[in-house]
């Protein structure tokens, strides 16, 4: 294929409930220009949907797992089974795409050179963009390094590769985070992951070109605030179980404080609820964290 490299990847897809979506990711696999790579599929669903649709991609080099429901459950599952069941672990780098996002052509082609030219890379994170173009959220329009302070607006689970080695290092994902995991901080898992490998040293960096397509999704006034709640939590939850400094943690209270009253002047109430609920999550996490942490 042109621009092969000898980089080899494992990219690990928990999925459940989609079909249309996970297809079209198969699909934007099975094009990739560079080919050393192999899918990891967790399959969380009661029917043999994701078989079916294996089979429609024979030429894939494709593991289908099966996991209890949780995101976080899910990877490692696959985690697992990749380091001592099968004895298989062979990839040089580790991805984490979405069932619901699409990768270009090229992307692992570009991801594999960027690891292939930089021995001192430990990671790479990219930037999702929907299909119509648009990026939402603040995401830096520059490479830069993924730090504990920018990790929150420089890593996205299904933008982020990492070595292996360091996947083996870090461990499991914390299964109190995820969707799925059944506690009110069901997100944020791969923030926690990508903060614990920073504190074991490694170098991850930040690269807005690697752009990987993802849904938006609208959501109604309830929806929202719901979501504040839980990315709330998950903040809260990451901030404390990472021992955070407290200079750190005051910024990320006072920001959805000031928004609060920023969108009740602006006679906003649907933000406005959204921003509270996102401070109220936030003590909630940081008090779940802490109790967690001194276990």
């Amino acid at each position: 294929m042109p621009g092969e490299t000898d980089v080899r990847f494992d990219l690990i897809v928990a999925t459940v409930a989609r079909t249309e979506d996970l297809e079209a990711l198969l699909g934007s696999l099975a094009g990739q220009t560079h080919s050393d790579f192999r899918v990891v599929v967790v399959d969380q669903n009661s029917d043999d949907r994701v078989e079916r649709l294996l089979a429609l991609h024979p030429g894939l080099d494709a593991l289908h797992l099966r996991s209890a429901r949780g995101l976080s459950r899910a990877r490692n599952r696959a985690l697992v089974a990749l380091r001592t069941e099968l004895e298989a672990f062979r990839a040089d780098v580790v991805g984490f795409p979405d069932d619901d996002c699409l990768y270009a052509p090229d992307l692992l082609e570009r991801v594999a050179h960027r690891f292939a030219a930089d021995s001192t890379l430990d990671g790479l994170s990219g930037r999702p963009r929907a299909a119509d173009g648009r990026v939402v959220g603040r995401w830096p329009s520059s490479r830069v390094a993924v730090i504990p302070e920018n990790v929150w607006r420089t890593a996205n689970s299904h933008t982020i590769f990492l070595r292996r080695p360091l996947v083996e290092r870090v461990g499991a994902f914390d299964e109190a985070l995820g969707l799925g995991s059944g506690t009110p901080w069901s997100s944020g898992e791969e923030i926690d992951y990508v903060v614990r490998a920073l504190g074991l040293g490694a170098r991850i960096e930040y690269d807005p070109t690697l752009e990987i397509i993802h849904p938006i999704k609208p959501v109604g006034p309830a929806e929202l605030v719901a979501l504040g709640a839980r990315d709330g939590g998950s903040v809260g939850y990451v901030l404390a179980r990472n021992d955070y400094p407290g200079r750190t943690v005051a910024k990320m209270l006072v920001r959805p404080f000031g928004a609060a009253l920023i969108s009740l002047l602006a006679l906003d109430p649907v933000r406005a609820r959204f921003y509270a609920a996102t401070l109220v999550g936030r003590f909630r996490g940081l008090a779940a964290g802490r109790r967690t942490a001194r276990r």
